[in-house]
C-alpha cells in the first residue's frame, strides 16, 4: 500500500511550546527545539523517532496575525481554530510533482507543490516543498528540498526514555467513513482494509477503516451512533487527527499518556 508515501510528522498545537517541551520531557521524551517558520508566525520542537517519524510541537507567535495566502491559509486557520491538540499530519514522499500528478490522476486534487522553510535555532535553512488536499481529514504532502537530516535530527534526538520508537498509527474522526475512505484510496493508491482492532476505548462505537502507510497505520473512525464522544470530537474539533498511537520497546510504558501532558492529545504507548 502507498509505496511512495511513509508517515512523515504529526502536528500538535500547543498553547506554550515551552512548557509543552518540558511536559514531553517529564513523560520520558527527548524534545529537540525546532526553530520558526517565517511565513506562518510559528514555532516548533521536535520529537523524531527511530523510524524517521516525528512529532512536532507546534505554536503560534502572533494568534491574531493574519493566515498565510494560498492553500496553506486554510489549513493554517484549522491549526490556530483547535489551537491545543492533534490538529494535522503529515505523509513524505521523494517527488513532490510526481505525488501531485497522480493523485490528481486517480481523482484527488493537491495543490502544489508549494515551498515551505523553517529557519532553525542554528540559523540553518531547512527546505521542502507542500502539496495540500482540499479534503480536511486528508493529510498534508511533504518532500525535502535540503538533506533531510537538517530537518529531522538523528542521533540522540530519537533515543527516548520512555522507549518510544515511532509512529504506529493516527487515528482520523470522519463524518462519512466511505466517502472519507475513497478519498484516502485516491490519495494513497489503494484500498482500505477494515480496522483489526479498535485503537482506543473511545472509538468502540465507531466504524473503522485502515490504511497502511509505510508499515504505520491511519485509522479512520466514523461515528456509528449519536451521541458517541467521537461524534462529540467531530462538533468540537472538525474532521481529522483526534488519537496517535506510538510505538515502545518498554512493556512497562503501555498505555494512554496523562492528557494534561500532551496538550490534551489522545496519546497511547503500544508495545
Amino acid at each position: 500500500m502507498a509505496p511512495g508515501f511513509l508517515l512523515d510528522h504529526v502536528v500538535l498545537a500547543v498553547p506554550d511550546l515551552q512548557a509543552a517541551s518540558r511536559d514531553l520531557a517529564a513523560l520520558g521524551f527527548t524534545v529537540t527545539p525546532g526553530g520558526e517558520h517565517p511565513n506562518l508566525g510559528t514555532r516548533n520542537a521536535l520529537v523524531p523517532f527511530a523510524d524517521g517519524s516525528y512529532l512536532e510541537l507546534l505554536a503560534f507567535d502572533a494568534p491574531q496575525r493574519p493566515a498565510p495566502e494560498g492553500p496553506v491559509g486554510n489549513r493554517w486557520l484549522r491549526w490556530r481554530a483547535v489551537a491545543r491538540g492533534l490538529v494535522d499530519f503529515a505523509l513524505c514522499c521523494g517527488d513532490a510533482e510526481t505525488a501531485v500528478d497522480e493523485a490528481w490522476r486517480r481523482g484527488c486534487p493537491l495543490l502544489g507543490p508549494l515551498p515551505g522553510s523553517r529557519k532553525r535555532p542554528d540559523g540553518v535553512e531547512v527546505a521542502w516543498k507542500l502539496a495540500v488536499p482540499d479534503a480536511a481529514e486528508l493529510p498534508f504532502i511533504c518532500a525535502d528540498v535540503t538533506p533531510r537530516d537538517l530537518r529531522v535530527p538523528p542521533g540522540p534526538a530519537r533515543e527516548h526514555p520512555c522507549g518510544a520508537a515511532g509512529i504506529a498509527r493516527v487515528v482520523v474522526a470522519v463524518r462519512d467513513l466511505e466517502a472519507s475512505a475513497r478519498r484516502y484510496g485516491a490519495l494513497l493508491g489503494g484500498t482500505a482494509r477494515e480496522a483489526g482492532s479498535r485503537p482506543c476505548p473511545d472509538l468502540a462505537a465507531a466504524r473503522c477503516a485502515e490504511f497502511d502507510v509505510g508499515g504505520a497505520a491511519v485509522v479512520l473512525a466514523a461515528p456509528a451512533s449519536a451521541g458517541s464522544p467521537l461524534e462529540q470530537v467531530l462538533a468540537c474539533r472538525g474532521e481529522g487527527p483526534c488519537a496517535l498511537g506510538l510505538r515502545t520497546r518498554d512493556p512497562a510504558r503501555a498505555g494512554t499518556l496523562d492528557p494534561a501532558r500532551t496538550a490534551g492529545a489522545r496519546v497511547e504507548m503500544v508495545v
